[in-house]
């Protein structure tokens, strides 16, 4: 099993839209970087856990828990030029954009990024580099444990 950080706007899609989506689930569609789509694509798993993660709000944090819930297929968007996110280089036959499912599992307390970066144990987190910028990145086992034991 391995471990992500999901961010996601909550004006676009919060933990409170998913935990009453059917099923509790959505797709995580319009992710338009490499990198993030590759760890949808590569390296996520069902089951494997998500910190649902509330970015470009007035207090950004950690705001729930959630799982993957789907494989990653094609992201529909991608081709529906209406949307933000129409890539007008992708092909149908081919994709360049995918998604996974999210199944949110519980709304925690948000767990602000000023509280993230006050703990030792999570200084070496990926949300915490200087820089970063992804929508979807790993957390190790040991951050996991640290944040759904001990902050959530």
């Amino acid at each position: 099993m391995r471990y992500w950080l999901m961010k996601s706007e909550p004006d676009e899609c919060s933990i409170d839209d998913v935990l009453t989506a059917p099923g509790r689930r959505t797709p995580w569609s319009g992710v338009r970087n490499y990198q993030a789509r590759n760890f949808m694509r590569d390296e996520m798993r069902v089951g494997d856990g998500v910190l649902f993660y509330h970015s470009s709000c007035a207090e950004p944090g950690i705001a729930g828990i959630a799982e993957v819930a789907s494989a990653p297929y094609p992201d529909a968007s991608q081709f529906d030029r209406a949307s933000p996110y129409y890539d007008r280089g992708a092909k149908r036959e081919a994709p360049r954009w995918v998604n996974v499912d999210v199944r949110a599992l519980r709304k925690t307390r948000l767990v602000s990024l000023a509280e993230l970066r006050e703990h030792k144990a999570l200084a070496k987190m990926v949300l915490l580099r200087p820089g970063n910028r992804l929508s979807i990145t790993p957390v190790s086992a040991a951050q996991w444990k640290y944040i759904t034991g001990r902050l959530i």
